[in-house]
Parts: C-alpha cells; sequence; structure tokens
C-alpha cells in the first residue's frame, strides 16, 4: 500500500506540473503517455505471437502532436489518420513477422490507444482544457472509488464476469451517482461560471460513465492477451495503460458535452 501511495503521488505530481506549465508540456505530457501505451500495448501483444508494427503507432502519434501544437484542423486530423491507416496496412504487406494479423492489430493500437491520447493532445491546446480536464478527471476518480466501495457493500450482479470479475451493477450506480455530486460541486463552486448545472450534472455523469466502459475495454484487451497488467512502469499501479484506460473515454466524453453546451465555440 505505501509503495502505491507513493507512486500515485509522484505520478500525479508530474502529471500537474506538464499539465499546467504551458500548452507544449501537456501535449508532450500526453503524447509521452500515449508512446508508452503503444510500447505496452505491442510488447504484450508478442506473447500472442502477433507482431503489431509499433513504429505506425509511434508515427502517428508524434504527428498529433504536431498538430494539435499547430491548432490544425479536423481535415488535418482525418488525413493523419487515414495515413496512418495506410501505413499499418502497408507494414503487413512489407513484414513477413507482421502479416496481416499483425497489421490488423496495428490498425486497432491506431485507435485505441493512440487516436483517443490524440483526442486528449487537441483538448489540451483548446479554450476548455481546464474545465475538460476538471470535469473528466475527478468525476472518472470519485466515480471508481465510490464503486469500488459501492462493489464491495452491496454487489451482487456481475456486470461483465468474463472480463472484470469484481465489477457489478451496483458498484457502477453507486460510482455514477457519486459523479453527479462532483457535478454539483464544481457548479457550486466559482471556478467554472460559465458551466450551468445542467451541464455540470450531465458532463460528470456521462464523462464517468463512459470511462468504466474504458476500464471494461481495457480489461478486455488484458483478458484477450491473458496479464493482469499492461506492465509493471508504475510500482503497485500497473503500466501507463493501466492507468489511461477510463479518462481515455471520460476526458473526450467531457470536452463532447461541453462543446454541444456551447463552451469552446
Amino acid at each position: 500500500m505505501k509503495t502505491r501511495v507513493i507512486s500515485a503521488l509522484v505520478l500525479i505530481t508530474i502529471a500537474a506540473v506538464c499539465v499546467f506549465v504551458s500548452p507544449v508540456t501537456r501535449v508532450l505530457f500526453f503524447a509521452a503517455a500515449a508512446l508508452l501505451c503503444a510500447y505496452e500495448l505491442s510488447r504484450n501483444l508478442e506473447k500472442l505471437e502477433v507482431y503489431c508494427c509499433a513504429w505506425v503507432m509511434y508515427v502517428f502519434t508524434a504527428a498529433q502532436a504536431i498538430l494539435a501544437l499547430c491548432h490544425a484542423t479536423p481535415t488535418a486530423y482525418l488525413a493523419c489518420f487515414t495515413l496512418g491507416v495506410f501505413l499499418a496496412l502497408f507494414s503487413g504487406i512489407l513484414h513477413k513477422k507482421v502479416s496481416g494479423s499483425g497489421a490488423l492489430y496495428t490498425l486497432a493500437g491506431l485507435a485505441y490507444p493512440c487516436f483517443l491520447f490524440g483526442m486528449l493532445m487537441m483538448i489540451s491546446v483548446s479554450e476548455i482544457w481546464l474545465v475538460t480536464l476538471a470535469f473528466g478527471c475527478l468525476s472518472t476518480w470519485v466515480c471508481d472509488s465510490f464503486a469500488l466501495f459501492g462493489g464491495m457493500r452491496f454487489g451482487r450482479y456481475k456486470v461483465a464476469p468474463l472480463v472484470s470479475p469484481h465489477k457489478t451493477w451496483e458498484g457502477c450506480i453507486c460510482g455514477a451517482a457519486s459523479s453527479l455530486l462532483v457535478g454539483l460541486l464544481l457548479w457550486l463552486l466559482p471556478v467554472f461560471p460559465e458551466v450551468n448545472l445542467v451541464t455540470a450534472l450531465s458532463t460528470c455523469f456521462i464523462a464517468s460513465t463512459l470511462g468504466q466502459i474504458g476500464d471494461l475495454a481495457e480489461s478486455l484487451l488484458k483478458r484477450m492477451i491473458g496479464v493482469k497488467d499492461f506492465s509493471n512502469l508504475i510500482p503497485g499501479h500497473g503500466g501507463m495503460f493501466d492507468r489511461a484506460d477510463s479518462l481515455l473515454f471520460s476526458i473526450p466524453a467531457a470536452y463532447i458535452c461541453l462543446h454541444i453546451a456551447g463552451l469552446g465555440m
């Protein structure tokens, strides 16, 4: 437990410094996290004797970081993803070891986690980066804690026993309900006056719910590969992918909700 707490504090400190120093450090932080996740994914897939083309994911991530720093248009991001698809399939043609299955897994890696990290990079240089990260991260972290407590206290019905045997519907409901309290608190605090009550509540609820789905999605990958954690990079917490799974879903969800509500136009 001590190791887990210390490593969490170190990670939070590094993340906070990178996020608040400048837009450049925010983008570089998310890009570094994306590269680590891509590396963890490619190395673990080798346990299934599947050899994806990791360099395609690395190049795609670097290109997304450049686009974010240049405040590129959606068309540029679309062109970047299209080129990534071409390179992923081309890698299967060129490299016998990669072959067809490796090319398909490379395509999957481009979408998850690389493209979602690209979303985080784009959000980090937007006008509403702070409110998005606040709503997305806080709702997810509180939801995770209350979902764990609710599952231990009231848990009976399993959500997906073959994917995550300890996750229950009761825990998920407790977690989602707790996110409404986060939304209420963020609305009451004079930090984001541009966010009304309905937007605050709905954003936190949707973001936390998508965060729980993100957690299950990553658990599905680990079940498929047959590992408990993607790596031991963060003592007591597993790998970078293990820490980013929920946020890859919740932060983009929060951004979309806030954007629909009229923020950041």
